[in-house]
């Protein structure tokens, strides 16, 4: 498969840090949280009672085992979809590197024909004085400008379970018109899971539009807390 490059834009170099347990980018001399730290900080509470209940149900240790396996997964298969991205290929002889390069393959194979032009793969992109995150991919997708992340999971998943996943792809969108001035008009998921089931979401138009305005509701949560917290400091201080 041919890939067509076409690097416009000048993306930015980040470290990731963990300032008070919390995931943040330094980018461009700011130090802003990740799209994912806000996430969870303004969970709703049913679905942070789900985890809780799963976690009790299967136990402490299997849930962290599978959390550990599943982010082991993650990794090699986007390490190697970010290899093929560049023109190499990953050899990875450990049994969750077959099953991660698998699982990219199939990526490749189903989803990567509807990608029309490359500008960046791993991809920092930041909000000045807001946030900050990677995305894996930014381009042109089926005609249009798009964010495009590349997802793994344990089973099929339904469109009403991924919601954070859309959220993070507008705030991506948001960030990267903010910066060089586009106008990205959609998000796209690449989802395998560890049996091989290929998923593809796509969000565009209303519904991309009222992602944004839910992760503006986020951001506004989030520094509520952060302040709330702030000033609970102070007063210990004090």
């Amino acid at each position: 498969m041919t890939l067509k490059w076409n690097k416009l834009y000048k993306y930015p170099k980040s470290k990731r840090e963990i300032l008070e347990g919390d995931r943040h980018y330094d980018v461009n001399d700011e130090k802003l949280p990740s799209v994912t730290t806000i996430l969870q900080a303004t969970q709703d509470a049913e679905k942070a009672e789900g985890i809780k209940r799963w976690t009790q149900k299967v136990g402490e240790a299997a849930a962290k085992r599978v959390l550990e396996q599943a982010a082991k997964r993650g990794t090699a298969m986007h390490s190697y979809l970010e290899t093929y991205l560049q023109g190499g290929k990953v050899l990875d002889l450990r049994d969750v590197g077959r099953e991660a390069s698998s699982m990219a393959e199939t990526i490749i194979s189903k989803g990567f024909n509807d990608l029309e032009e490359i500008w960046g793969s791993e991809v920092t992109l930041f909000y000045p004085n807001l946030y900050a995150g990677a995305t894996d991919l930014c381009g042109v997708y089926q005609g249009r400008e798009s964010i495009i992340d590349f997802k793994q999971t344990n089973k099929p998943k339904k469109i009403e379970w991924i919601e954070d996943y859309f959220l993070q792809l507008a705030a991506y969108a948001m960030a990267h018109d903010q910066i060089y001035k586009t106008c990205v008009e959609q998000g796209v998921i690449l989802m395998c899971s560890k049996d091989g089931f290929f998923q593809r979401f796509i969000v565009n138009g209303k519904n991309f539009t009222r992602y944004k305005h839910k992760f503006l509701e986020k951001i506004g949560q989030f520094y509520q807390k952060m302040g709330e917290k702030k000033g609970q400091k102070e007063v210990k201080k004090g």
